[in-house]
């Protein structure tokens, strides 16, 4: 089973980049699916995800209206479209896979049971 993330680089402020994430070895269409990041000394942190199928989505509150997360099902792959990206996006951003998630939980990373290896990104002013 694994998760590749994939579409980070670097981008100045104000600027667009659209992050992968490719799942395999297992059907995740059933799934949450989200987004964390971690910026250099700071704890990782919540960005979006998706409740299973049902396409409800959260966001933490400093990317809303500039972040739109989506899946693709028959590619069994999640994306994270990032515009208007802030010099306080950088970081490195993680996508996550939770098979038996609830509603409440999907924003807390504990509740996650399959991770990615994380893509660099790193926003200039």
């Amino acid at each position: 089973v694994q998760l590749q993330a994939s579409g980070g680089g670097l981008v100045q402020a104000g600027g667009s980049l659209r992050l992968s994430c490719a799942a395999s070895g297992r059907t995740f269409s059933r799934d949450t699916m989200g987004w964390f990041r971690q910026a250099p000394g700071k704890d990782r942190e919540f960005v979006a995800a998706i409740f299973r199928n049902s396409g409800t989505t959260k966001y933490v509150d400093s990317v809303k209206g500039r972040f739109t997360m989506s899946r693709d099902n028959a590619k069994n792959t999640v994306y994270l479209q990032m515009n208007s990206l802030k010099p306080e996006d950088t970081a490195v951003y993680y996508c996550a896979a939770g098979p038996n998630l609830i509603l409440s939980e999907i924003t807390r990373s504990r509740g996650y049971t399959y991770w990615g290896q994380g893509t660099l990104v790193t926003v200039s002013s």
